[in-house]
């Protein structure tokens, strides 16, 4: 969705550069908020759950976002879309470092690297391409569509992962 703002602020809301300002502010500004807190609130009790969650409300946030034709209500989604990701993020790579084996740590941590170095570029093509054939509201309603279902999948079809709790790993360290 990130990729398409520029046609939201434009010809979706109509608010111009300052507008468009604004939402590309917000979903960092809500990730920013996330790391400040999880210095303090531990995401580690529940994690695997807690980062199902977060991933399926990241996506109701880009449904709620590519529906939306009222500027402060796609803000406000921009902005939950950034807290939900922060979220995701810590709890990622909490367990990136924690559950990958020492000797294979520097190889997981660079293929991470990569992926996660591209996957704004990959998605911002796959955005536009995606805009085009089907259009620019459709495109990030079926992004956010498509998380929920493969996040319920994943969580369906994985107990391990729902009831992965790295609160008992950090014990043990």
């Amino acid at each position: 969705a990130i990729a398409l703002l520029p046609v939201f602020a434009q010809d979706i809301l109509k608010v111009g550069s300052e507008g468009f300002g604004i939402l590309r502010a917000a979903p960092a500004v809500g990730s920013f908020l996330t790391m400040i807190l999880a210095a303090y609130i531990p995401l580690n009790k529940n994690a695997g759950m807690k980062l199902l969650v977060a991933i399926f409300l990241f996506g109701v946030c880009m449904i709620v976002f590519g529906l939306s034709t009222y500027f402060w209500l796609s803000v406000a989604a921009l902005f939950l879309s950034g807290v939900f990701d922060g979220v995701s993020v810590v709890i990622r790579q909490t367990i990136l470092q924690l559950e990958t084996p020492d000797h294979m740590r520097g190889r997981v941590a660079s293929v991470n690297s990569i992926f996660v170095g591209s996957s704004n570029e990959l998605g911002a093509f796959e955005s536009g391409v995606t805009a085009k054939l089907m259009g620019t509201v459709t495109a990030v309603v079926f992004g956010g569509t498509m998380t929920l279902l493969t996040v319920t999948a994943t969580g369906l079809l994985s107990p391990s992962f729902r009831k992965l709790d790295i609160h008992k790993k950090i014990e043990e360290l």
